[in-house]
């Protein structure tokens, strides 16, 4: 009883005692901080795009972030600061436009106009969706996310949560992990 008196006393003595740490927060590692800072009133998300408010074409937005107790950021003199954070840049694409373009005038190139093919929508409306084998491939291929807009945007998603991330692999992306492999060896 009297060595968890002891305990506990010198554990509220440290609590008093100690003084926030003033910090780079870009330094900080994962854990000591928490981003998006998830006060509302910040309004991280966008519900026209529901992506991060000020995505960029290079698929980085800079958020609102807060520092854990007792640390605080040089930055700011306080535990918020600022961070960019990955995102999908969208202009204004809807995939359920797209999906219903592609059902109903899929054969006609509707969908393929749409998103910026023009070529791909010609031919498709001179074959008629290319005798409809054309248009079947891309409802699929646009349900998969596998066909996006044409400028590289992702498309807007009338709900938040999953997405779909496509990993493509060429030349360069063998010639890094190959050199990650000769790393660890």
């Amino acid at each position: 009883m009297l060595r968890c008196a002891v305990s506990l006393l010198l554990l509220l003595s440290y609590v008093a005692l100690s003084q926030p740490v003033t910090v780079d927060c870009n330094e900080l590692l994962m854990g000591q901080f928490m981003c998006p800072d998830p006060d509302p009133s910040k309004n991280h998300i966008d519900p026209k795009t529901q992506q991060l408010r000020g995505c960029t074409k290079e698929n980085r937005a800079r958020v609102w972030c807060i520092a854990a107790n007792e640390i605080n950021c040089t930055e700011t003199g306080n535990s918020t600061f600022t961070r960019e954070m990955p995102c999908k840049w969208t202009n204004g694409y809807h995939l359920d436009t797209t999906l219903l373009l592609s059902v109903f005038l899929g054969m006609f190139g509707v969908d393929r106009f749409y998103l910026g093919y023009p070529g791909i929508g010609l031919l498709k409306f001179c074959t008629l969706g290319g005798m409809f084998l054309g248009q079947l491939i891309d409802i699929i291929l646009i349900a998969l996310q596998v066909v996006g807009p044409a400028d590289g945007s992702a498309y807007v998603i009338p709900y938040y949560g999953a997405g779909i991330n496509i990993v493509r692999s060429d030349n360069t992306t063998f010639r890094y992990c190959n050199q990650l492999y000769c790393m660890q060896q």
